[in-house]
């Protein structure tokens, strides 16, 4: 498929919705608003950081002297396991259902500077361990199993020491039940895993690819809505965190280590990012239409200091993006995986 350089839009098929492509604005002078960007030089241990080994929470326990990666139950969590039953699936108007469930944070490592990239190829596959664990535990109690990082400031993180976090729940999110009609719909009509086929098409065509080793592929996807998203899809027949075996978590950490070393380079920052893992339901279903998948949605567009706003025709209408997926893949491709902070101190 050509790249068109004119308005149009791309359907989601994970999620049957449409963005609308503008690649003819991206020219266009930037006079909104610039974000403030710095790029703190953290001490590798703080005293008072929740996060770090041996400081005490604000639960009043202390964290344990860890060197690796360490989980604990979130100290003020959007979710409880007992919280009180309630329903009124009978009103059309104003529906509430109880939301039960447990919610983790999960710090990379004990060092308080060193964000995934920084990490080494070790360090990184004991995180992907821990989300395996993790998951094989809580999928146990819980349909709806949610691994997520929200990275930097920008998008809302509260604690500069690298981590990330688990929501688990009885019911499923909205997103993962889109994803598993749409998928489920798709098998249906064609007898293979819809991300099955998109992997062959993305290898066939080349152009948005960004990442790539033998068990995981990395695309800036089609339907990409913001600037530089990226879609992380498991190659093997994998529908969850469970069904991984070493060599896919080591192939995991590496690819995890080369995507965020070239965001980092991209604009020579922290790159900010929301991160989450889409795995199959854990409801004892067929799950054969599914396919384990990530989702980076960074907002950066021009530089550290400029975002992607979803306001507007986005919020009233669809996404909207200017810059092509096509352009996206190819940027980020073009950056050094040694990591600006490594060439810095050479």
């Amino acid at each position: 498929m050509k790249n068109f350089e004119f308005p149009h839009r791309r359907r989601n098929p994970l999620s049957g919705e449409w963005v609308l492509v503008s690649p003819h604005r991206n020219n266009r002078p930037w006079k909104g608003a610039v974000e403030h960007h710095s790029d703190p030089d953290l001490p590798s241990f703080k005293q008072d950081c929740p996060l770090c080994p041996k400081v005490e929470r604000a639960n009043g326990e202390a964290n344990p002297d860890y060197a690796n990666t360490f989980v604990f139950n979130n100290d003020f969590a959007a979710l409880l396991p007992d919280s009180e039953e309630i329903t009124s699936a009978e009103d059309d108007l104003m529906q509430a259902e109880s939301a039960q469930g447990c919610a983790r944070v999960v710090c990379f490592s004990p060092r308080h500077d060193k964000t995934l990239p920084e990490l080494t190829l070790h360090e990184l596959t004991q995180v992907v361990s821990t989300w395996k664990s993790q998951y094989q535990e809580l999928s146990q109690d819980y349909a709806c199993v949610q691994i997520f990082e929200n990275k930097g400031e920008m998008m809302g993180c509260s604690q500069p020491h690298p981590h990330g976090q688990i929501w688990a729940h009885h019911h499923l999110s909205t997103e993962v039940e889109r994803e598993d009609v749409h998928q489920a719909g798709y098998y249906l009509q064609h007898g293979r895993p819809l991300l099955a086929d998109y992997i062959e098409r993305e290898l066939d065509q080349q152009s948005r690819i960004v990442e790539q080793n033998e068990n995981w592929l990395a695309v800036v996807p089609f339907w990409a809505a913001w600037p530089f998203e990226i879609l992380l899809v498991a190659r093997a027949e994998v529908a969850d965190f469970t069904q991984l075996n070493q060599v896919q978590e080591r192939d995991l950490a590496a690819i995890l280590k080369n995507i965020t070393t070239r965001y980092d380079n991209l604009f020579r920052c922290r790159f900010p990012y929301s991160m989450g893992w889409h795995n199959a339901p854990a409801t004892g279903q067929d799950n054969r239409h599914w396919r384990l998948h990530a989702h980076f949605y960074p907002p950066l567009l021009r530089s550290a200091t400029i975002k992607k706003h979803m306001v507007g025709y986005e919020m009233l209408a669809e996404s909207q993006r200017d810059l092509s997926a096509e352009k996206a893949a190819e940027l980020l491709r073009q950056v050094s995986l040694t990591h600006y902070k490594e060439k810095h101190d050479e």
